[in-house]
């Protein structure tokens, strides 16, 4: 049942019933989940709520469409601009515009904003202004320096700023990528045609078919074996959208044969820590990360760094850490528990894999400084601190975990603590 065909169901009440249908499609559009369902219940309900003040009208729809906490700022925004703010519709066409050499780059709390007017500027029933009957402007030269593919852009683009065509595009680009990891030697042997080692039994063993003369020398070589990957990324509100997009390219290794990884372990953390492995094997990465938002419960909730952290070292480290695991820590570090709890858990996942490597978010930004007491707690147990804020950072990721000397920004960082000391030996 589509959104008008919604709307024609109810009883006759004027044009309420539509342009609640259509504000409802407008929302869909947005990024929020919204059916045939939701649409009836927000009409019975402003039907039965009354319609005498804006607020009250406000409040009513808010509790028949927003259920996830990161839906409440496109939901303002949308409802602002649909039931007609004049100003407010000038503001938001003032983001479509192209930017102008001289103008302020975005900022994430524009990423809302940017939304809800692609929403409803493109096709959600709103009309875009005829610019052409606009009062002639003075020429602005557009910033054309070294035009680069939309590929290309896209790639560098911070996951925040982006669009909702943006992000699904972005989300086809990091299925696509690769995670590859070098083979770890083992003590184990195996027959090889060529090599140093002899295998002195399996020569002497050929010998006794020859009646004891030895005819050629058998050769053994290591064995190799791929390690495990474990991510452990946090789901807090400060960091939903970036798990997300990460979350996505996790799902995409796990599933992809051939690449080399043992096995693909996947834990979020906000609150609370929770194992979502099992979710990620499903084909389907939609289902999967549905399935897996339905068991995290504190999805874009607080954060306790130090206290998961502790929790996956007493309960997960010894399953999935042995025999050489590469751990992936995603999270901005900002955490208002007891740093010390914080820096002894770090410093035992530390001892416990063979490779820490932390992505934070936060390290796209020049004046970066760990001045956070939980940035500070962490960073001297990890390997590599790079930044993951856009498919162009995660992308990296490959050449961080092939090469052991790269340790990013840390040596930068650490000096800056004046701690600087040498790194840990492999």
């Amino acid at each position: 049942m589509s959104a008008p065909a919604a709307a024609e169901a109810l009883p006759d009440s004027g044009r309420l019933p539509q342009n609640i249908a259509h504000f409802a499609r407008a929302l869909r559009r947005a990024g929020l989940p919204i059916g045939p369902g939701r649409i009836i219940g927000a009409i019975r309900a402003v039907e039965a709520a009354g319609f005498t003040r804006r607020e009250d009208f406000y409040w009513t729809l808010h509790a028949s469409f927003v259920s996830r906490p990161e839906e409440r700022a496109v939901f303002h925004q949308v409802f602002r601009l649909y039931w007609r703010d004049p100003q407010y519709l000038e503001h938001m066409m003032s983001l479509m515009l192209p930017q102008v050499r001289g103008a302020q780059p975005d900022r994430p709390a524009d990423a809302a904003e940017k939304r809800a007017a692609e929403a409803l500027l493109d096709g959600a029933g709103l009309p875009a202004p005829d610019l052409a009957q606009e009062e002639p402007e003075p020429l602005i030269e557009i910033d054309a320096t070294a035009t680069a593919s939309a590929e290309e852009r896209l790639r560098k683009l911070d996951f925040e700023l982006m669009s909702l065509d943006e992000i699904a595009e972005a989300k086809r680009m990091l299925a696509r990528l690769a995670l590859p990891v070098r083979p770890l030697p083992t003590r184990r042997t195996a027959p090889a045609l060529s090599g140093p080692r002899i295998d002195a039994r399996a020569t002497f063993r050929a010998a006794l078919r020859s009646g004891g003369e030895v005819l050629a020398l058998k050769r053994l070589r290591r064995r190799n074996r791929w390690p495990n990957l474990v991510v452990i990324c946090d789901i807090s509100g400060s960091m939903s959208q970036y798990s997300r997009m990460v979350l996505h390219f996790v799902h995409a290794v796990a599933n992809r044969r051939g690449q080399g990884w043992a096995r693909v372990h996947a834990f979020t953390f906000g609150t609370r820590l929770t194992n979502i492995t099992r979710h990620l094997r499903t084909r389907d990465v939609d289902q999967a990360l549905k399935a897996a938002g339905a068991e995290a419960q504190d999805w874009s909730g607080g954060t306790r760094i130090g206290a998961c952290l502790d929790r996956f070292n007493r309960d997960w480290s010894r399953r999935v850490l042995g025999q050489g695991a590469v751990v992936l820590l995603i999270t901005d570090g900002l955490d208002r528990d007891d740093t010390g709890l914080l820096a002894q858990a770090a410093e035992r996942l530390h001892l416990s894999c063979r490779r820490l490597v932390w992505i934070n978010p936060l390290l796209r930004w020049d004046g970066f400084a760990p001045r956070a007491g939980g940035i500070r707690a962490l960073l001297p147990h990890v390997d590599s601190f790079r930044a993951g804020h856009s498919v162009a950072s995660l992308e990296a990721l490959g050449r961080v975990i092939s090469d052991p000397g790269d340790g990013g920004e840390k040596a930068r960082l650490m000096a800056m603590l004046g701690d600087v000391g040498p790194a840990r030996p492999r």
